[in-house]
């Protein structure tokens, strides 16, 4: 008999008739013995039209009260599925996020879990009752509502799973779990039946869109095996663990991730002298800009060229920013591109093998790719190219570094 922790994000409880699905599913897992605790988001639209509503009320409603607001979609989806499995005899109990203690700290709309009490929840699985939490939130010191931002539901499930010292904790989500890239862009993407913590956390920062980032850190700190599987079709998913794919000999790249939303801001003809990257970079990290990659060149006649990528929702801001200060610096000149993209090679077994570097760059190469900028880690290779390559490059690499599933043709399709 295991503890298992399961989470159902939005899409997979969108409906009345997907919420009874879901307790099916469940029910198979209780039928085995197991001990189930619940983890669920609110209904597909529901944060949407709450947002919509507060906005009628008020333009920028204060982060207490919007906590407040949004924390009720997970509580009309707890009391649901409960309901959905006592109707199928099986012993159920919805908990709020307060209700379990899920304690964070005070920053509305962003807190951060602090400790989980997990009492009131050994006490019903010990009664054989499914315990069903709301994610997405808790409680400060207090007694203040809080939520916890993008990924919330994924972080709840998994600190859950840290603080009971469950066996497992699985993300129910609308894909069949991790694959060596994006299915929509390369048609014979490997659904991977594991991956390490690292090589995810890298997958999911570099664009990977499976699992929030934080979810990730939380079961990598905490070493909570976590599982990526679909609630619409059956399969094993994807294990996300220390060890990551033993079945395969060593794996050299485990997947290819790409990123459409970069910018690229170039400062031009800075003097070389001591501080001036920290002069160009500051003012931007100052204003919550999150820079990306930094190339720094130096010309002969004593100056320098600073490169660096941001979000391209947040270039227009960060050009202003060097606009202003371009004077200042003694900046020839400030160049923004919208038009590139990071394509992203990720693997452990980079550390014992060479010629990762130069089969991307030949790959790449023989695509006629132009490469803008190179970034590189013990695991990972970032290039950011012209967006307009973006997938052409993504499918040359997948090719290039063999990761096509083998029985693609076979079956016809994924």
């Amino acid at each position: 008999m295991a503890l298992i922790v399961q989470k159902f994000g939005g899409t997979s409880v969108g409906t009345v008739e997907r919420i009874e699905a879901v307790a099916e599913k469940i029910v198979q897992f209780r039928d085995q013995g197991d001990d189930i605790v619940v983890v669920v988001s609110a209904m597909s639209g529901e944060t949407n039209r709450l947002v919509a509503l507060a906005q009628e009320i008020m333009d920028y409603p204060t982060p207490r009260e919007m906590d407040v607001l949004l924390s009720t979609g997970e509580q009309v989806t707890i009391a649901l599925l409960s309901m959905a499995l006592e109707k199928r005899g099986y012993g159920a109990r919805s908990f709020t996020g307060g209700q379990v203690r899920i304690l964070t700290s005070d920053i509305h709309t962003k807190a951060r879990i602090r400790e989980i009490d997990g009492t009131r929840i050994h006490a019903q699985l010990d009664q054989g009752n499914v315990v069903v939490v709301a994610g997405f939130q808790g409680v400060d010191d207090h007694g203040n509502i809080t939520t916890l931002g993008r990924g919330g539901s994924d972080t709840t499930a998994v600190a859950l799973a840290a603080a009971l010292e469950a066996d497992e904790c699985q993300i129910y989500t609308d894909v069949k779990g991790v694959y060596t890239t994006d299915p929509r862009v390369v048609e014979d993407a490997r659904l991977l039946s594991s991956i390490t913590f690292e090589e995810m956390l890298e997958l999911a920062s570099l664009g990977a869109k499976v699992l929030q980032i934080r979810a990730v850190e939380f079961a990598g700190k905490y070493k909570v095996p976590l599982r990526v599987l679909s609630s619409f079709e059956e399969g094993p998913g994807t294990l996300i663990s220390l060890e990551g794919d033993e079945k395969m000999e060593d794996p050299t790249i485990a997947g290819i991730a790409f990123e459409r939303d970069e910018a690229k801001l170039t400062v031009a003809g800075v003097p070389d002298v001591p501080g001036v990257a920290y002069q160009v970079i500051g003012p931007v990290s100052a204003a919550g800009i999150e820079v990306d990659v930094i190339v720094q060149n130096a010309a002969e006649d004593g100056t320098n060229d600073i490169t660096f990528t941001v979000k391209r929702s947040e270039s227009d801001r960060a050009k202003q920013i060097l606009d202003g200060i371009q004077a200042s610096i003694g900046a020839r000149e400030v160049l923004l591109d919208k038009k590139v993209g990071k394509v992203s090679v990720v693997g452990v077994g980079m550390r014992s093998h060479a010629g990762v570097a130069s089969k991307t760059f030949k790959a790449l190469a023989d695509e006629s790719i132009n490469i803008q900028i190179i970034t590189t880690s013990e695991i990972k290779i970032s290039v950011v190219i012209e967006e307009k390559y973006l997938e052409l490059a993504v499918r040359a690499l997948h090719s290039a570094f063999e990761l096509g599933d083998p029985d693609y043709e076979k079956d016809g399709g994924q």
